[in-house]
């Protein structure tokens, strides 16, 4: 069992480092999802807290995207939205990081880097 932990960490933990290597622009609903992320060093993020979806999608000019919202039912509501806007308008979407969460007990993204520093390696 400890094992499967340390390997599922291990995942999540590239996966951030995959998207500071790519530079890849990641969005997430609110400042303390931002700070999260920035604590592992990713820079590029926009918040979605109180700003119009069709803003935040015409402002989007990427080939591929991250969508961090959390994973309770407006999270998931969130990220149904603007995967299908982000498509409609020719933007890939990158659910590794995404999915690597769903793996594991955390469920908002503000918890990262604590969630991390309780049950890595």
């Amino acid at each position: 069992m400890h094992y499967q932990k340390i390997m599922k960490n291990k995942k999540l933990i590239e996966s951030i480092e995959e998207i500071k290597k790519g530079n890849y622009l990641v969005l997430v609903e609110g400042k303390k999802d931002r700070k999260a992320l920035q604590s592992f060093g990713i820079r590029r993020i926009i918040e979605l807290k109180n700003r119009p979806l069709f803003q935040v999608v015409e402002a989007i000019n990427e080939k591929e995207i991250i969508i961090l919202t959390d994973l309770d039912s407006e999270g998931r509501k969130l990220f149904g939205k603007l995967r299908y806007f982000m498509q409609r308008k020719g933007i890939k979407i990158n659910n590794k990081m995404r999915n690597e969460i769903f793996r594991t007990k955390l469920r908002n993204i503000e918890g990262l880097d604590s969630y991390l520093k309780l049950y890595c390696c």
